[in-house]
């Protein structure tokens, strides 16, 4: 396709994608004269990571070409390719992940739930520091409401993952990972505030 079509397919601007393959984001097309260049689903798969990288999860175009160097690096290992994509996964695992608030009773937790997390994971610290501040005024949680609340995203996780075509290529997997991930969080809170709603009234008769 021309770059005309790709920009049509990816909404993304014609401006923009130049951009990218001037960046090295995108890999540059198949020349077919000294101005002109084919590009293939391939291309549009890769720019639509790019696309959500840049758009949606907020990272820089430098950050962004380090995630998608780290993701080629480990093209055929679609666990590390989500974690890569979605930020639980460092690109460079050759320093010490830092030390966290919290962090032992985060790893107390894990441990019990048998779950298997990357000691880098950034989700790690938010939690350690977030049971701190709870505990600090006065509102923390005890260990079973707390296993209780990470059943729960268990079963959210399932149905995440649940809706991501084992047979799609690598890089729309990935794609459509960080988008449900990151536009599906707005949405989860609406839900828990919806039925928090719902189960007052029903306590309250």
């Amino acid at each position: 396709m021309r770059i005309s079509e790709l920009s049509r397919r990816s909404a993304v601007p014609t401006a923009t994608i130049k951009y990218y393959l001037r960046e090295g984001l995108l890999p540059p097309g198949r020349a077919t004269a000294a101005t002109q260049a084919e590009y293939d689903e391939g291309h549009l798969r890769r720019l639509r990571l790019v696309r959500a990288l840049i758009g949606v999860r907020g990272l820089s175009v430098s950050a962004t070409r380090e995630v998608l160097g780290a993701v080629a690096e480990h093209a055929g290992e679609r666990h590390q390719v989500l974690g890569l994509v979605l930020g639980a996964r460092p690109v460079d695992e050759g320093e010490e992940p830092a030390p966290a608030p919290g962090a032992a009773e985060v790893d107390a937790l894990i441990g019990e739930l048998g779950w298997e997390v990357s000691e880098y994971a950034p989700a790690r610290a938010v939690l350690g520091e977030t049971l701190e501040t709870l505990r600090a005024l006065g509102a923390g949680l005890d260990r079973a409401a707390l296993r209780g609340y990470a059943e729960l995203a268990e079963r959210t996780a399932v149905l995440d993952l649940d809706q991501i075509d084992p047979q799609a290529d690598p890089l729309e997997q990935a794609e459509r990972a960080l988008l449900r991930t990151v536009l599906m969080e707005p949405a989860l809170l609406a839900l828990r505030r919806l039925a928090q709603e719902n189960e007052s009234a029903r306590r309250e008769g």
